[in-house]
């Protein structure tokens, strides 16, 4: 299925939406950008979890790293289980298993190279266990839940386009720039006409009703700079 293309060309990301196919159905989100409003299998109004409808961040699969994992401890295992069945047929042990023990029994702990391998698991083993322990998916922002067994996200760059859209759509206003990140947005703007006290009123009453309407759980904290367009030359 293919994404859907904007005015200018540009393709747009839909929200992101994790259901079970025996309870609930989605509704088509609006063009206008507002959230997708979720519907009971009868027809009941909007079902909210807990108090306030909050859902947790959605967490990454984590298939590269649990890939390369995985690989590296078969040619690991593979390697030791046929230096042991080797050797348990009569045959001498494979040179770099007897060079590796060797050099184990004979470097004291305080060795460079003892060191260094001992720094690389380290750092390796903390990678791990970050990736277990955060959900990832920094792109991908919740939205409030409207039924328990349908969740939502909305991409940054989609929230992002939302917010320079709806500044555009003021007065005096030449070009917008929007940084948004998962708790904070940072809105540039460059106004041409118009006093900038104005323009920033505006800015700020537009942009704190579309942040409302994106439906995040956790709607990010509004920063606009107005400027006027630097000179040429």
């Amino acid at each position: 299925m293919s994404e859907p293309q904007g005015s200018d060309g540009t393709t747009q990301r839909l929200p992101v939406l994790e259901k079970d196919d025996t309870l609930g159905r989605p509704a088509v989100p609006d063009t206008d950008g507002s959230p997708p409003v979720q519907e009971g299998a009868d027809g009941s109004p909007p079902v909210q979890e807990g108090a306030d409808g909050r859902g947790g961040r959605f967490w990454s699969v984590r298939r590269v790293p649990a890939g390369i994992v995985a690989l590296l401890l078969l040619i690991v295992a593979g390697a030791f289980l046929y230096d042991i069945a080797a050797v348990r047929a009569g045959r001498p042990g494979l040179r770099w298993r007897r060079e590796l023990t060797r050099q184990l029994a004979e470097r004291p702990l305080d060795d460079t190279w003892v060191l260094a391998g001992a720094s690389v698991a380290a750092v390796l083993g903390l990678w791990l266990i970050v990736l277990a322990a955060t959900p990832g998916l920094r792109r991908l922002l919740p939205m409030r839940r409207t039924h328990p067994d349908v969740r939502a996200g909305l991409h940054r760059e989609a929230a992002a386009l939302v917010l320079r859209d709806r500044a555009m759509e003021i007065a005096g206003v030449r070009s917008v720039r929007v940084r948004l990140r998962r708790r904070r947005a940072d809105v540039r703007v460059v106004s041409h006409f118009r006093a900038l006290e104005e323009v920033r009123a505006d800015l700020d009453t537009v942009l704190a009703e579309a942040v409302r309407g994106l439906g995040l759980t956790r709607p990010p904290a509004l920063t606009v700079r107005v400027a006027r367009p630097g000179r040429k030359g």
